[in-house]
């Protein structure tokens, strides 16, 4: 017997599809929705469908993109993109369809100041530690609960090596290697 889904879900899906509706009629472009909702193109593409709304071209939304409220939406929105997701401008020009050089004057627009190359550059390394690190925290915490570390370096895709540098940088205590030596008795590598 199939159980029902809960109300809540039939009410929470028409919001969504509702303010879907919303942002679109208002100037927001498909990418922008996807990015914000987390859903993919083809579910938001569906939701605005469902709900009746009708679709733009490309240079009709360039048209309504020249409204001043909905260019500083755009900008606004950008600016957040670029501020506190980290993207760069090329990346926040594909998001709102627009060359680089605009994409540039709108964050400008919207009070954003645009990094030099070496700030996006130590910005990206800081990200890459930051996941590093996590990862490292993960691969302790398996090593604790009992996994070897040719486990872990198979699980991560990784080489024995860099799993081993990993756990050290995490400071894990490392459990004694047996089956190593000139006795030539033979046993799992922790």
């Amino acid at each position: 017997m199939k159980s029902r889904p809960p109300a809540t879900s039939d009410t929470s899906e028409a919001a969504t599809t509702e303010t879907l509706r919303r942002q679109y009629e208002s100037g927001a472009m498909v990418e922008e929705l996807v990015a914000a909702s987390g859903m993919s193109s083809g579910t938001v593409l569906q939701r605005l469908h469902d709900a009746g709304t009708l679709m733009r071209t490309s240079w009709q939304t360039r048209r309504m993109r020249q409204d001043p409220r909905a260019r500083r939406r755009l900008a606004a929105h950008l600016r957040t993109l670029y501020e506190q997701h980290g993207k760069t401008l090329i990346e926040i020009a594909a998001a709102a369809g627009e060359t680089r050089r605009g994409a540039r004057r709108l964050l400008v627009e919207a009070g954003g100041t645009v990094r030099t190359t070496q700030q996006s550059l130590r910005m990206r390394a800081a990200a890459r530690a930051a996941e590093r690190h996590k990862l490292a925290l993960s691969l302790r915490k398996k090593y604790a609960a009992g996994a070897s570390v040719p486990e872990l370096a198979e699980e991560a895709n990784y080489s024995v090596a860099t799993v081993y540098r990993l756990l050290h940088a995490a400071d894990s205590r490392m459990r004694p290697q047996h089956g190593h030596g000139p006795s030539g008795t033979s046993g799992s590598r922790s």
